[in-house]
């Protein structure tokens, strides 16, 4: 099932404010109640196509979007990184988070601007110290993510947080898949239809069981919360106005464009 939030265009007759609903198999979406990560999935009598609405970000974390650093050895390589022994966690702000098609913003005091495709897993409720053997249970489904990072300012700071934490630096979409199975899928990166980034979700280290035990061991996790796994080799810069396209199989397409250097 695929779960989306979206912004009805004027002509679908449904009013301006974001809604969710289920994309059907003849593009199509049906309306649902509420927020389903808090009501569950109620469906309602309204539909519309697809073209007639505006995909949002599928999930606002309310809390938090933790990532998960250095997952691929050829990632690793490329960073001149030995493999870390256990997941290497962080945090983005949930205010970098935009939706399918919006612009990644420029920040005036970052020389330059990365792309790093991830699959996202979006937390379905409240957990804490998750079995490996449960954590199916604690999951509401998958999207993807671009990680947006300044390299330049991850290296001057030493850490992390300013580098991937500008707004508009996680972009999430288009939509939560709520039966997939992350096993050998593709996930790629396109930059102006260039493909830089192509992998399979095997090669990453630690896998989605691992990764959310680890993390839920640390902190605890809330419906909505974001953990992004990680990107494979292949990273590099978006020049401006750049378009930015991230794939993952069963999970779809995520295009966004760059926005000008101030």
């Amino acid at each position: 099932m695929r779960v989306v939030r979206f912004t009805p265009l004027p002509e679908a007759g449904l009013g301006t404010d974001p809604l969710y609903g289920i994309l059907e198999e003849d593009n199509t979406i049906t309306v649902i109640t509420g927020d389903p990560l808090y009501q569950g999935i109620q469906k309602t009598a309204a539909k519309l196509e697809l073209t007639k609405a505006r995909l949002l970000a599928p999930v606002i974390p309310r809390s938090k979007i933790v990532a998960i650093g250095k997952n691929y050895a050829d990632h690793a390589a490329e960073m001149g990184s030995a493999l870390p022994e256990e997941p290497i966690i962080f945090i983005k702000p949930n205010t970098t988070v935009i939706g399918p098609s919006d612009t990644i913003v420029w920040p005036e005091m970052a020389p330059s601007i990365d792309y790093e495709a991830e699959l996202a897993i979006v937390i379905g409720r409240i957990c804490k110290d998750v079995p490996k053997e449960k954590v199916n249970d604690v999951i509401f489904g998958y999207t993807m993510a671009n990680d947006v990072t300044s390299r330049e300012l991850q290296k001057k700071d030493g850490q992390w947080i300013r580098a991937k934490g500008f707004d508009t630096f996680c972009p999430l979409g288009p939509w939560i898949e709520t039966e997939f199975v992350p096993g050998n899928q593709r996930i790629t990166t396109t930059l102006n239809g260039e493909i830089k980034q192509d992998a399979v979700l095997s090669d990453m280290i630690f896998k989605v069981p691992e990764i959310v035990h680890f993390v839920s061991s640390v902190m605890t996790l809330l419906p909505g919360d974001v953990i992004i796994t990680g990107t494979p080799a292949g990273i590099g810069p978006m020049p401006e106005r750049s378009v930015v396209a991230i794939s993952i199989e069963g999970l779809g397409q995520l295009t966004n464009k760059v926005s000008a250097r101030p």
